[in-house]
């Protein structure tokens, strides 16, 4: 792709791999993406980009020759497209996320830090709760000093996606709410089955036992290595009372059976939205306001937000407005 200078609101990154999760036969030589300035990747606005919208941008997908032409299109949609607030945005990906690099005060290497990948599962209040053996450093390092951080990626294998740190104390689960507990980890990690020993039978199946992480402050980075960097803190309290998406759940089933069963839908409608005549789209995952794709243009690829027509409600809601959308990229195209 030829070079050229973005416009100082907007960052671009080239990557030397594409993400992991990979687009079906599709390999191009690096990725684009696309973002907003910092605090609009969380617009607070529910409003979102209309279908009609698209046909009002400055330029119809057959009359882009250029770069330039393709950047601008992008950047018009992407300005406009809602997103999850910030700590709604959080919030969902701490409660749907199952793994994290815990790092403590390391008592072997007295003063430095000591980092570990952990398994975790969250409580009501969106706590971490993980499950630790007393043979494990990081716990030796938490029964010395409770003080410890939990970073928690929304995508690893994307270091310009969204990064969330929380700051916070380990407190050893109580034998009252042991039960609870226990019910919440199984069900992000069913294959634990000594979480099972653990609690049913009462007994510390390789002295194992629950923590949770009580954070204190909750911080957030984006677009990292890009032009603009966005990022923010909030309270325990803020974090504590804000919600999960309720449409989050179903992104993982909802994008497999997009991709594998209605990848040139997906196309179609990303080209609608955007104006661009993407050559694939490969859907990432959604939320109550819209969803992800990884799209392909000419040998490059672009992660795009693509959003819903308006807020989705349930599941079922999803698939209503994916046909709405589907039915108007159709209707144009004839």
């Amino acid at each position: 792709m030829k070079s050229m200078v973005a416009p100082s609101a907007w960052s671009i990154t080239r990557i030397t791999r594409v993400n992991a999760r990979k687009i079906p036969n599709s390999s191009p030589p690096f990725s684009i993406f696309f973002r907003p300035k910092p605090y609009s990747l969380f617009s607070s606005s529910v409003s979102p980009l209309s279908m009609a919208a698209s046909s009002a941008l400055t330029a119809s997908s057959g009359d882009v020759t250029t770069d330039a032409e393709v950047f601008e299109l992008i950047k018009a949609h992407q300005e406009k497209a809602a997103r999850l607030p910030p700590l709604e945005e959080i919030r969902t990906v701490v409660n749907h996320s199952v793994q994290g690099m815990l790092s403590t005060i390391s008592q072997k290497y007295e003063g430095y830090p000591s980092g570990s990948m952990v398994d975790f599962a969250c409580d009501l209040e969106g706590y971490p709760i993980l499950a630790v053996s007393s043979l494990a450093s990081h716990t030796k390092d938490l029964l010395a000093n409770k003080k410890c951080s939990l970073l928690v990626a929304k995508d690893f294998e994307d270091k310009t996606d969204l990064l969330i740190t929380l700051y916070g104390d380990a407190i050893p689960v109580s034998e009252e709410d042991k039960g609870d507990i226990r019910t919440a980890y199984l069900t992000r990690h069913p294959n634990a089955f000594w979480v099972f020993f653990l609690i049913v039978l009462t007994v510390d199946f390789g002295d194992f036992q629950f923590v949770r992480v009580e954070p204190k402050v909750v911080r957030y980075v984006t677009g990292i290595a890009t032009a603009l960097l966005g990022s923010g803190e909030f309270s325990k309290e803020a974090y504590k009372a804000a919600q999960v998406d309720p449409i989050a759940q179903f992104s993982k089933p909802v994008a497999s059976h997009m991709n594998r069963d209605h990848a040139e839908d997906t196309k179609l409608i990303v080209q609608h939205t955007t104006s661009i005549l993407v050559d694939s789209a490969y859907m990432l995952d959604l939320d109550s306001l819209g969803f992800y794709v990884k799209a392909t243009y000419k040998g490059n690829t672009f992660k795009l937000r693509i959003p819903f027509p308006r807020r989705a409600e349930d599941r079922k809601d999803v698939k209503t407005l994916i046909v709405e959308m589907l039915q108007a990229a159709k209707s144009q195209s004839n």
